[in-house]
């Protein structure tokens, strides 16, 4: 018998999904693997991946484009610099032009 993933397995598939330069929010991760309510779980999740380098957690903000999860990424502007590199321009700790880098799994990929 196939095991389920776990949740944040779950998190993981998709957020490995996000294309370089692009970027999603915790609410949106939540929203597609049918847990609407669940964006702090999403966040716990990339809080915990930080050893797994196969999982591009600087390309998770919150909904307002904001790099909420920065301070997991050593103290230092780590992230700003991964999202900087990827041609995302980053001003006061959000992100310019969201709309234009956000990535939506509900349109990008197939229902789950």
């Amino acid at each position: 018998m196939e095991q389920e993933d776990s949740f944040f397995e779950k998190v993981y598939k998709i957020v490995r999904m996000i294309p370089e330069g692009r970027v999603t929010s915790y609410g949106a991760i939540a929203k597609y693997i049918g847990a609407p309510r669940s964006s702090r779980m999403v966040g716990w999740a990339m809080n915990a991946s930080h050893n797994d380098i196969s999982v591009p957690a600087h390309r998770v903000v919150n909904r307002k484009g904001l790099l909420t999860g920065k301070h997991h990424f050593g103290g230092t502007n780590l992230m700003q610099q991964l999202l900087e590199n990827e041609g995302i321009e980053i001003e006061l700790n959000q992100i310019k032009n969201l709309e234009k880098h956000f990535w939506d799994p509900k349109y990008e990929l197939p229902l789950i």
